[in-house]
């Protein structure tokens, strides 16, 4: 192999094994916040939308700036010819129509309109307003991100404590099976055995598609392929120890860091530049003009200037109640603005309190369970040595895996619903 060969040969090799490595994302909860920031379809396009907002904003202020047009034309009669009759009676005289050509060059420039204004600060406050938009799309994804996560480690978990008590009643099973062929056990139990071992069976197999399920909404979130392995690397119990649910309770809930309201606020002030708008079209707009031009092929009676400029008034007097109509309008439409902004406070208040709620209740719980599991996992295991040393039968002891399995179930659903409660409480109070 020649040493061309082997240097694309090794490169291939690079290459492939870097495209390997993209299908496989190992990633943190924080890391999950930030891939999602950058690459989420949603969080993406709302940022398009502020820039959006921004062009708007800069056509706005332009209609005001200077205007600057320039025409150049060319005509030709083809050879037709004006004719004249001085008086009656005498032939009448023959002009021809000689080609022309000239080049305008015009330069506007507003001088008042408070309509124009009034429409600057409007673009602005709605560029502000798709920036809180934006925000809000991000805290958002966030929080679905936060929740898909835990969905994702608690599915994980389920799967793997199903597939642990298939593997332990499998065992049972066999040991049972040889029993029941030397009759020192009944078949009837055997048979219980194996209507229990089918039904955790069926269970492994529901979680398993659960468990896709939740990474497949993890992968939508977060940006990537469908076919991306996704490895998380937090641990359910990390994330129990480190959040500090007690101190979520006793903090309390800033209106003005919830982005709802932001964002309500944000659409108040619009709504308050809709009014002034018009009230502007009861004003004169004032603008200027220069105009030059220049007869590139002149006629021979030419009395146009080469130079002029003009001022121009436009003065509103009468429109049958329009305009106060108008006016009217846009007023009802910001009490109803207030109405609305004072029920979001309202709602929002009572929101923090329930969530509050809720987050405490999940929370007394989670802790009922932890002692209920270790409970369970006692009896259970007591419950195994009595069996291996032939005290109890093996349907008590699938009774007493039973119990566990539950126990175990109703923790990681305990566990669940209070990461669930702590997100939706960061949520509202904007602490994600």
């Amino acid at each position: 192999m020649s040493r061309k060969q082997i240097m694309l040969f090794v490169l291939a090799s690079l290459l492939f094994q870097g495209a390997i490595a993209q299908d496989k994302l190992s990633i943190d909860l924080n890391e999950a916040k930030q891939h999602a920031l950058q690459f989420n379809k949603n969080i993406q396009n709302s940022a398009l939308s502020v820039q959006l907002s921004q062009e708007q904003l800069k056509q706005t202020i332009a209609a005001g700036l200077p205007q600057v047009d320039a025409t150049a034309d060319y005509n030709n009669a083809l050879g037709a010819e004006i004719s004249i009759q001085f008086a009656e009676g005498q032939p009448a005289s023959q002009i021809p129509i000689d080609p022309t050509s000239s080049f305008n060059l015009t330069v506007g420039q507003l001088i008042f309109s408070a309509n124009y204004w009034v429409g600057v600060q409007t673009a602005k406050l709605y560029q502000k307003l798709s920036e809180k938009s934006q925000t809000k799309t991000e805290r958002d994804v966030l929080s679905q991100v936060v929740e898909s996560y835990y969905l994702v480690l608690v599915s994980g978990e389920t799967l793997e404590i199903l597939q642990g008590n298939v593997k332990n009643l499998q065992a049972i099973y066999d040991k049972t099976a040889p029993l029941v062929e030397f009759g020192m056990t009944e078949k009837v139990e055997l048979d219980q055995l194996s209507v229990q071992l089918n039904s955790l069976k069926n269970a492994v197999k529901s979680a398993e598609r659960q468990h896709l399920m939740a990474e497949n909404m993890l992968r939508l979130q977060l940006g990537v392929e469908a076919d991306t392995e996704l490895e998380l690397t937090e641990e359910l119990d990390g994330l129990l120890a480190d959040d500090p649910f007690e101190q979520s309770l006793m903090e309390g809930f800033e209106l003005t860091e919830n982005i709802d309201y932001q964002l309500m606020t944000a659409q108040g002030e619009v709504q308050e530049k809709q009014v002034d708008m018009q009230k502007a079209n009861y004003l004169p707009t004032l603008s200027s003009y220069y105009s030059f031009n220049h007869k590139i092929l002149k006629p021979a009676f030419d009395m146009a200037p080469t130079h002029m400029v003009g001022l121009q008034m436009n003065i509103p007097i009468f429109s049958s109640g329009e305009r106060r109509a108008k006016v009217r309008a846009a007023k009802i439409d910001l009490e109803t603005y207030r109405n609305e902004q004072a029920l979001l406070e309202d709602q929002l208040a009572i929101q923090y309190k329930q969530l509050s709620f809720n987050l405490k209740s999940a929370l007394e719980n989670f802790k009922n369970q932890q002692t209920n599991i270790e409970v369970s996992r006692e009896v259970y295991q007591n419950l195994k040595q009595k069996y291996e040393q032939g005290m109890i039968s093996s349907l008590e002891l699938t009774s007493a895996d039973n119990n566990y399995l539950k126990a175990e179930s109703d923790y990681l659903q305990a566990a669940l619903e209070l990461l669930q409660a702590q997100n939706q409480l960061n949520t509202l109070t904007g602490k994600l």
